[in-house]
């Protein structure tokens, strides 16, 4: 490769490549220079942190022997016997006894206070000292605790009589062997009633104790540790004091506490008080300490400053010969192909993605127009298989495979998807023409549901049908009926997703069906079903097997509505009654629409014929002129442009109302109210009396005249005005009623039900039965066991 060649491009990528690798070769430098330089910060902090903690456990492992002194002072001079010893009047006799009680139990003292090495009081008023277990004389007291060394009796009495309570300060103690430092800590007693001093209890321990504390410190920092008192004098050192001695007592004098180090010529000097009394601790450290530490770090910085640069170099030479070579090879092939698209502009780099970015671009508008026609092939290709004209001249195997259509078994079922919403859908996509909408519909439903499908170990392909969007289910080797839960699980994921998007769907489930010629049959099933809507309303899922008849089922046989039940419902209207009228109403729906396998046909000429109910109700109210209904033109035409059976019985239902309302209005017109009233409280006695009596054989329109005072034909004619029926019917309907309830919850004979419902003989009942039901006695017992009524 010709380096001059190369670097006299300047826009060429080894030119960046060398800027590059070059930048990069500085940073090691120069986080090496900065790590240099925060190397010695670093080490001095932690040496200030550890020096931080030693001086804590120093004052910590103190400060529990001070306040163990503290504690044997104040319980000794808060001892009942020694308030009692001091400040009482007793003669002397009585004094010695409670200073000999006293030094013995002092001993108890001593026991639990072992680490403390020696304890007194001064008894001032008789010149003694009261010591664990004796009592002494000053003088014999000073000799046995503290002669020997530098201090003297004289020197010791001025000490307790003119050093400042609540002190501590040193002390030598005497033992069998030799003179001992200790640090006492002295407590002036308050004075007696006379105003003269009572005394002094001095604890002392040995400075040994506190030594061994704080000489640990100096092997590990080469420091030194002061221990001073409240007056800044040295109790304690680890270390003979310097020559600064004065210059750091006064730096410590002026400070009141010194967390940080603070530089002192060459020293470093920090300090913290006790938690536990007026004490300082003090540390005091040569600074050269602290450099001689960081000096390892200086040499390592420099060493690797070395070798970053050198090793830099010759990696940069060795990346920019071996990563060039590549590129190179390739766009010189790319130049002898063409790809690059014209005159080459920028470097390299920019070159290779010039051209793959030309590549893409061409491919993706191949991807495009296949995926169009593909789209529209497979559609053709489903369509024609679902409405079973299938193409004779391409094997469906062969397609199947160019379709990517995968199939699992060979058993099928049909989908059907219908959107009830799509006019507001347009609403809710402004600036979205007709086409892009639909587009964006069936992509959103093909999506989901092919999902859904796969998820359920099927395998499923959305096609649109007749401005329905199909889906060709091929089923999983499941078996039995999993399926048809499976397929109904799909659907209402599905329906409850897509409510995400505001959109309504009603779904139908065709049968299942095997090999291919069976899909045109499972598409004509899921039509069928989906027709059936019309019963059970929108926004639901009705599956084939669910509605079609089993064969061998008995056809159907109409809808119930018979001739009494009819004439019932129009002397309701007559009395404008809109609650009973209803309720007459959504009985006679609810029993035949709600029998198995009711046709959208049959359910239409119910609906119809209540309409009809309605328009002869006017009629014989009396509105000859059609008033009524001319006021109302488009009531048919409201009634048929319902697409459910729901919504034409909610049309129903508020016709009904009207109507009622214009009942009740000119019956108020031809009855007053008092009247009214009290034909209703007639009528309501003679229904009771009937309904109690309707057993009774002799039960007749002349024996409830007789009952109630009035003429059998006058009474009958009062009851038809107000309930629209007659005093004879009505007792005949009651009997019916106790009747059809004998045949549902009894097996007697016909004839035994006729007696007890009042008929004396079977045959009479059984006419009667059939005029007001339309079916024998008999037939009715067998078709309620068939679970048809």
């Amino acid at each position: 490769m010709n380096i001059r060649h190369l670097w006299q491009k300047r826009k060429s990528i080894i030119v960046t490549w060398l800027v590059s690798y070059s930048t990069v070769l500085f940073i090691p430098i120069i986080v090496s220079l900065i790590i240099y330089r925060q190397s010695g910060d670093t080490l001095k902090s932690e040496i200030h942190r550890a020096n931080d903690y030693l001086l804590k456990q120093v004052r910590y492992t103190v400060d529990n022997q001070i306040d163990l002194m503290k504690r044997l002072n104040m319980e000794i001079t808060w001892n009942s016997r020694l308030q009692t010893l001091m400040y009482s009047s007793s003669y002397s006799n009585d004094a010695q006894y409670t200073a000999y009680l006293l030094s013995k139990e002092m001993q108890l003292y001593q026991t639990s206070y072992a680490s403390v090495d020696e304890f007194y009081v001064t008894w001032s008023r008789e010149e003694a000292v009261i010591r664990p277990g004796n009592i002494r004389d000053m003088k014999t007291a000073f000799q046995t605790i503290h002669e020997g060394g530098p201090l003297t009796y004289e020197g010791w009495k001025e000490l307790l009589r003119y050093t400042p309570g609540n002190r501590f300060l040193l002390l030598p103690r005497t033992d069998s062997s030799n003179t001992r430092n200790t640090i006492a800590y002295m407590t002036h007693l308050a004075k007696d009633l006379s105003g003269r001093e009572a005394g002094t209890v001095v604890v002392m321990a040995d400075a040994s104790r506190f030594q061994q504390a704080i000489e640990g410190i100096s092997g590990f920092s080469g420091g030194q540790v002061l221990v001073l008192d409240q007056d800044n004098r040295v109790l304690l050192s680890n270390l003979p004091l310097s020559a600064d001695e004065d210059d750091i007592l006064k730096l410590l004098k002026d400070k009141d506490e010194l967390l940080e180090p603070t530089r002192h010529g060459d020293l470093e000097l920090m300090f913290i008080r006790s938690a536990v009394s007026d004490l300082k601790y003090a540390l005091i450290i040569p600074s050269n300490l602290y450099w001689k530490k960081a000096e390892y770090a200086r040499r390592f910085t420099y060493i690797s400053i070395s070798i970053s640069a050198i090793g830099g170099v010759l990696l940069t030479w060795f990346f920019l010969r071996r990563n060039y070579s590549p590129i190179q090879a390739m766009v010189r092939s790319l130049t002898e192909k063409g790809a690059g698209g014209g005159e080459r502009e920028g470097n390299e780099l920019h070159f290779i993605q010039q051209a793959i970015w030309n590549a893409r671009n061409e491919k993706e508008k191949l991807a495009v127009e296949m995926q169009a026609h593909h789209h529209i092939l497979r559609t053709n290709m489903l369509t024609r298989l679902l409405k079973g004209k299938p193409d004779i001249l391409v094997p469906y195997e062969e397609a199947f495979k160019t379709f990517q259509i995968r199939l699992v078994s060979d058993e099928f079922a049909v989908m059907l998807f219908v959107i009830e919403n799509s006019e507001s859908l347009s609403s809710k996509l402004p600036g979205v023409n007709e086409t892009e909408r639909r587009r964006l519909i069936q992509f959103i439903i093909t999506n989901v549901v092919e999902e859904l499908v796969g998820q359920h170990g099927h395998a499923g392909y959305m096609s649109e049908v007749d401005d329905m969007m199909v889906c060709l289910v091929n089923l999983d080797k499941q078996g039995g009926g999993a399926w048809k839960d499976g397929l109904r699980q799909i659907a209402a994921e599905a329906q409850q997703f897509l409510r995400r998007f505001q959109m309504d769907l009603t779904v139908s489930i065709g049968g299942a069906h095997a090999s291919l010629s069976g899909i045109a049959e499972a598409y004509q099933e899921a039509l069928d079903a989906m027709e059936y809507k019309m019963v059970l309303g929108k926004q639901e899922i009705i599956v084939y097997g669910d509605i079609k008849r089993e064969p061998g089922s008995a056809p159907e046989s109409g809808y119930y509505y018979p001739l009494q039940a009819e004439q019932q419902l129009i002397h309701t209207i007559k009395l404008g009654q809109a609650r009973q009228a209803a309720e007459l109403m959504n009985e006679t729906l609810e029993r035949s629409l709600n029998r198995p396998h009711v046709s959208v046909t049959l359910a239409r000429c119910l609906i119809f014929d209540l309409a009809g109910t309605m328009v002869k109700a006017i009629h014989e109210i009396g509105d000859k002129d059609g008033g009524m209904l001319a006021d109302n033109p488009l009531w048919m035409e409201n009634l048929t442009a319902c697409d459910t059976v729901s919504e034409m019985r909610r049309e129903l239902l508020t016709l009904l109302e009207e109507v009622c309302r214009y009942a009740a209005a000119k019956k108020e017109a031809h009855q007053s109210r008092e009247r009214q009233e009290m034909l209703q409280e007639l009528v309501g006695n003679v229904s009771g009396h009937i309904r109690n009596c309707y057993s009774d054989p002799n039960l007749n329109v002349n024996a409830i005249g007789e009952n109630f005072g009035l003429k059998g034909s006058y009474l009958s004619k009062l009851f038809k005005e107000q309930t629209g029926e007659g005093l004879l019917d009505f007792i005949h309907s009651v009997r019916i009623e106790a009747a059809k309830a004998m045949i549902t919850g009894e097996q007697d004979a016909v004839a035994d039900i006729a007696r007890r419902v009042g008929y004396l003989d079977a045959a009479s009942f059984i006419r009667v039965f059939k005029k007001y039901e339309g079916i024998t006695p008999g037939k009715y017992r067998e078709l309620n066991e068939r679970g048809m009524m």
